[in-house]
């Protein structure tokens, strides 16, 4: 899949493939040579956009973590707290195809990141722009309850969220087969219940 015009393979294609091997294969399997023969395309090719396998990896780890962001920010806000909240940490979780794919490469990436600071700045960023995303769902919550919204507070309960939803994730992701979409999602329910106290 090239351009006939310059021969190379569009960035986009290549990244859509080494997220395919990490998922199915894990990093170790990723090389120059692997990418090019599973898109079809030259080494040379390759490399036209990403002169090292490290300079592959963080463009698809940045590629994982933009789409998440997208659909994490594209969540809407009602006036149900729970439902804010569990919209946005579903958009997390391996409830489909496409997510349990994004959520095998995030794992990956979130192991290596603890020794490569390149990959932990960009898991930094994510991290922080869901955490911010959850807490302003605590802020708006408590708002139209009618208490006094604490930033501090919203912030804590937000990290703890994702703490858990990170959690089940990691599980539902190395037991192997596929992950169980009802039973993570009843976890997740049954775990906003205990926060919000219903």
């Amino acid at each position: 899949m090239s351009d006939p015009s310059t021969g190379t393979a569009p960035a986009a294609h290549l990244l859509e493939t080494v997220c395919a091997i990490i998922a199915t294969d894990g990093l170790d399997a990723v090389t120059v040579r692997e990418v090019a023969t599973t898109a079809g395309v030259s080494i040379g090719a390759v490399q036209h956009h990403f002169r090292t396998k490290d300079e592959m990896l963080l463009a698809a780890f940045r590629q994982v973590v933009e789409s998440t962001e997208t659909r994490v920010a594209a969540v809407e806000f009602s006036d149900d707290v729970r439902m804010n909240l569990s919209a946005i940490l579903r958009e997390l979780l391996p409830l489909d195809a496409t997510r349990t794919r994004e959520a095998k490469v995030y794992v990956a990436f979130a192991a290596r990141a603890s020794t490569a600071p390149a990959l932990a700045e960009v898991q930094s960023g994510m991290l922080a722009s869901v955490t911010n995303q959850l807490a302003d769902a605590f802020v708006v919550a408590a708002a139209r309850a009618g208490a006094k919204p604490s930033k501090a507070e919203a912030r804590r309960e937000a990290e703890l969220l994702l703490a858990v939803t990170d959690g089940l994730t990691f599980d539902a992701v190395t037991r192997g087969g596929r992950p169980d979409a009802r039973r993570l999602g009843a976890l997740l329910d049954a775990y906003l219940a205990r926060v919000l106290g219903e």
